[in-house]
C-alpha cells in the first residue's frame, strides 16, 4: 500500500523545487551556476528516491501488550 504523506507531500515537491533550481536559477548565477545545476539535481534525485519509498511504504501492526 502505498503512502500518499510521502509521495505527495515530500517527494513531488523535492522534484519540482530541484528542477527549478537546475533549470531557472542556475542560469541567472554564472559564478555559481555548477553550484547551484549539481544542488538543484541532487534535491531532483533524492525527491525521485523518496516518491519511490512512498510507493513502497506499508502501514505495521499495532503491538498490542
Amino acid at each position: 500500500m502505498a503512502s500518499k504523506q510521502i509521495t505527495i507531500g515530500i517527494g513531488i515537491p523535492m522534484i519540482v523545487i530541484g528542477a527549478l533550481l537546475a533549470l531557472f536559477l542556475a542560469p541567472t548565477q554564472p559564478v555559481l551556476q555548477d553550484t547551484i545545476e549539481f544542488v538543484g539535481s541532487l534535491i531532483g534525485i533524492l525527491g525521485v528516491v523518496m516518491f519511490i519509498a512512498g510507493l513502497f511504504a506499508r502501514k505495521t501492526p499495532q503491538i498490542t501488550s
